[in-house]
């Protein structure tokens, strides 16, 4: 096992390395980024196909860090691929031979207390008192819709609790508000926020949420099954064996990998439908996925259903939702018979199952022989649960009673932010 330190503090070390931190090229492939350095093309050879496929994920918004040595040759790289895991290109030795792997990226994560007083708006004292503004933007996402912030008085309080991510001694991401806390007058409240930034007076209750599309106006009759915004499931019954991830851990490599898609159980044989209307733009082998099937459909949509038995469609066909257009098996590196279902949104993964319906065919009752179109609005409803608010709570209180606030912008707060480090490991 070998151990590499990254200090940035010290920039130049004795033996004469440098740290490089650098912006994905655009355009710029992992194999032009190996011509670059001279590294051997045989390195290719030597990844495996499950790993091969996430050499696709760098984007040109990602940022990288290099290690130099003093010959100007690279020893390190380490090149996002996701939130949580990077790959990480390392010289093995003098000879030139060089190492791959991907890995979890290593980051800080600490929690701190804020305190405003009311004296223009909360964007703007939150900019004042912090000096940064994606925690003024984040403060007020938080309390809109909840608070009234024009009726907010000169003198009134706002207190948040927040988290920050530090990656070899800067910052990564962006701020995370958890919990705000509003004294208005002699008047008070607790704001729960979730992982968007959305705050919620209460939990554990539903509430409800307005969806404004386009609706087709016809002069005839409503049917099923007509063209629809909102996606089915990919399968007639549903059963989740692994959920959407940036680091699960690999059932068959036995190491930290991405699960870029939802992996649904389900008997060999057993019919894949189309998740929504769309054109077939990939239909065949695609390495460690095995047969696959991808559909492009409106909105920037891309669907991806993997290991599949056999496939019954073909690329450059048209497909309905709820069309069957494969069934599921066990080809490419899988466990056993199930479907890896993949949803990418311009270009970037999402989670399947914050977009996918319950219901897997039918779609919603349109009209037919339409004439115009319309914007309605369409009132729903959800349960407001948020992982871990009642501690978030606990500890805004707790920091309420000792009333001391501790920006991480402040100078006197992250003027050690260069003495960070972050040790990661390989196996040689």
């Amino acid at each position: 096992m070998r151990i590499v330190f990254f200090i940035l503090a010290l920039i130049s070390w004795s033996m004469g390395m440098k740290v490089h931190y650098l912006q994905w090229e655009k355009g710029m492939t992992f194999s032009d980024y190996m011509k670059k350095w001279d590294i051997p093309v045989s390195l290719l050879d030597a990844i495996s196909k499950e790993d091969q496929k996430f050499l696709l994920e760098i984007r040109n918004d990602y940022q990288y860090y290099e290690l130099i040595d003093e010959q100007g040759t690279l020893d390190q790289a380490l090149i996002p691929i996701s939130k949580e895991m990077q790959i990480h290109l390392f010289r093995k030795d003098v000879d030139g031979h060089y190492g791959f792997d991907i890995i979890p990226i290593q980051y800080i994560d600490r929690t701190y207390f804020g305190k405003i007083k009311i004296e223009s708006n909360p964007y703007k004292d939150a900019l004042n008192a912090t000096g940064y503004p994606k925690v003024a933007e984040r403060l007020s996402m938080a309390l809109k819709g909840v608070v009234e912030t024009s009726r907010l008085h000169k003198g009134d309080e706002i207190d948040f609790l927040y988290s920050q991510r530090t990656r070899l001694g800067m910052l990564y991401a962006p701020p995370s508000i958890k919990m705000v806390h509003v004294r208005a007058g002699n008047k008070e409240k607790f704001i729960y926020v979730d992982e968007d930034g959305y705050g919620y007076d209460e939990i554990g209750k539903k509430v409800a949420y307005t969806v404004t599309g386009k609706k087709k106006i016809v002069y005839t009759r409503r049917v099923k099954g007509g063209k629809g915004s909102r996606f089915g499931m990919p399968l007639r019954h549903i059963r989740i064996t692994s959920s959407f991830s940036y680091r699960r851990w690999h059932p068959i490599l036995h190491r930290y990998r991405p699960h870029h898609g939802t992996d649904f159980g389900a008997r060999r044989g057993t019919p894949l439908l189309a998740v929504n209307d769309g054109k077939i733009i990939y239909a065949g082998w695609m390495r460690g996925y095995g047969r696959v099937v991808k559909i492009k459909h409106a909105g920037g949509y891309v669907s991806l259903y993997a290991h599949q038995s056999r496939i019954r469609v073909k690329r450059g066909q048209y497909v309905k939702k709820g069309q069957i257009i494969g069934y599921v098996g066990s080809s490419g590196r899988s466990t056993g018979p199930h479907l890896h279902f993949g949803l990418m949104k311009n270009g970037r993964w999402i989670d399947p199952m914050k977009v996918l319906r319950k219901k897997s065919v039918g779609g919603t009752s349109v009209l037919k022989k339409f004439t115009k179109y319309e914007t309605v609005k369409t009132t729903k409803y959800r349960k407001v649960e948020i992982k871990g608010a009642e501690e978030n709570k606990k500890r805004l209180e707790a920091y309420l009673i000792d009333n001391a606030p501790s920006y991480i912008w402040k100078k006197e707060r992250f003027e050690g932010r260069l003495k960070d480090e972050e040790v990661l490991e390989d196996d040689e």
